[in-house]
């Protein structure tokens, strides 16, 4: 029997906020632990919540990037249920009244483009972190993140597989990049995904039972749990077994699940509005002011990409599927460097260091006027694309300007015809055989004879030079 996953996702964004949702503690990163907390964000006896309107602006923000209609009216509730590291035992949360809802997000895979519903998005407060002893004699906590500001963006069920997940949350990662409400580094736990997930057979109509799987925090994480549950619920199913409604935990390192509770449904959580904060109304005005502070979102980056610089549709998405990337290439293209080559050494040599460094377009360390000068020395012949690979990841080591590299160690072009020409010599005499090869047409001879040329100069001459003089000589001989 062939089988149709059904997937939706819940996916925890953290706000980049200076200060917390309901106190003036920093939400900057780390800190030795308990040292960015308070008696407010720790929820002590006696204390009152005051709310971030930053966290109202970031909110509506990313609401009306993905499509979503704005409350003019919504409230806070008491999500009552018990977390070891959020003390007051309830989160803050919004239930019936969220601030943005009937949103989408347009995803592409195999070329087939196919929207994906949101259903809401709404603002929360996160909890802190438990640190388990290996040993297993107790546990620690940090409520460092009580208190970070969150938004959660609920997806209908559209998503039918891991790699229309991974798309729509690539999608969803650089609209917030974007809109610059949340930094989305998924190491540090800023963006985070639930993954809903059931299976039915093709052409049934009603949705299977769903496990969820709490807290993935890669897109290469949740692509695996993905396949890895799809796989678990059909052997349960073909097994004469039952899928259970239950919450999972994904072992990333072994590549399974296992059950950590039961599903809890809405009215298990027992929300009743918050009591100690006012309704938030959100005029007419307030959102017309955010929305004119919407910068240029991907999708529309993307096309501007395909007619102003000519670039193909898939480099385009590449390109801005990072709001730092984008950046980066508009800067170098700006300093004079042609769109295409800029494009190209960015998205093999650049984005190839990047993967080997295990490193983010965004850390980058050093300038786009960088990378421009490197393209604008190949451009002039003042080195060649073997040395400018080498000048690049030399930049990433040192940060130094490629000029100052190139200089500091002698890597300009051997372009003196007379040195060169006694080089392709030397090369002959000590290879009469590639010559008879050549002469009989072996045509790998002579590339032999190129690389052997290179050699001699380090890689620094102009090979199209090289290819000339040798040729010359051969006819010669």
């Amino acid at each position: 029997m062939e089988y149709e996953l059904v997937i939706g996702l819940e996916v925890h964004a953290e706000l980049s906020t200076k200060s917390k949702i309901y106190c003036t503690c920093t939400t900057e990163f780390g800190g030795e632990p308990n040292t960015h907390c308070c008696p407010i964000c720790t929820g002590m006896p006696g204390v009152l919540p005051v709310l971030n309107k930053k966290v109202i602006e970031y909110a509506v923000k990313a609401g009306l990037a993905t499509g979503c209609e704005i409350a003019d009216f919504s409230k806070q509730d008491r999500k009552n249920y018990f977390y070891p590291d959020l003390p007051k035992a309830y989160q803050t949360s919004q239930y019936d009244l969220p601030l943005c809802k009937n949103g989408h997000i347009d995803i592409e895979v195999d070329n087939v483009p196919k929207r994906i519903g949101i259903t809401r998005i709404h603002i929360e407060e996160d909890a802190g972190k438990l640190m388990h002893d290996e040993w297993d004699t107790g546990s620690l906590v940090d409520y460092n993140r009580c208190g970070v500001p969150l938004i959660e963006i609920v997806s209908e069920p559209d998503i039918r597989s891991a790699e229309e997940a991974k798309a729509y949350l690539e999608n969803l990662k650089a609209i917030l990049e974007y809109i610059e409400v949340s930094d989305c580094k998924m190491q540090e736990g800023s963006l985070r995904a639930d993954v809903n997930l059931s299976v039915r057979p093709k052409g049934q109509k009603e949705f299977g039972t769903r496990t969820e799987m709490k807290n993935l925090n890669s897109f290469r994480s949740i692509v695996r749990a993905i396949e890895a549950e799809k796989e678990r619920q059909i052997r349960e199913i073909e097994s004469g077994g039952k899928v259970i409604q239950e919450t999972r935990r994904w072992d990333d390192n072994k590549g399974i699940s296992y059950a950590m509770r039961s599903k809890e449904e809405a009215h298990d959580y027992r929300y009743f509005p918050e009591p100690d904060l006012v309704p938030i109304v959100v005029d007419d005005d307030w959102k017309s002011e955010i929305e004119k502070s919407l910068p240029e979102l991907p999708e529309t980056r993307k096309k501007r990409y395909v007619s102003d610089f000519g670039l193909p549709p898939y480099d385009a998405g590449i390109l801005t599927s990072s709001k730092f990337l984008a950046d980066f290439f508009e800067k170098a293209v700006s300093k004079g460097s042609n769109s295409k080559t800029v494009s190209n050494w960015i998205m093999g040599d650049l984005m190839r260091i990047l993967k080997e460094k295990e490193m983010e377009a965004a850390d980058i360390p050093f300038p786009a006027e960088y990378f421009a000068k490197l393209i604008g020395l190949v451009d002039k012949g003042t080195i060649n694309g073997t040395i400018a690979k080498k000048v690049l990841l030399k930049i990433f080591e040192t940060g130094k300007d490629p000029e100052t590299i190139v200089k500091e160690e002698g890597l300009e072009v051997v372009s003196d015809e007379g040195a060169l020409v006694s080089i392709v010599k030397n090369i002959l005499e000590s290879n009469p055989q590639s010559i008879t090869d050549y002469k009989s047409g072996k045509e790998k001879a002579f590339g032999f004879l190129v690389g052997q040329a290179m050699r001699a100069t380090k890689g620094k001459a102009d090979p199209q030079l090289i290819n000339k003089l040798l040729k010359e000589e051969l006819d010669k001989a």
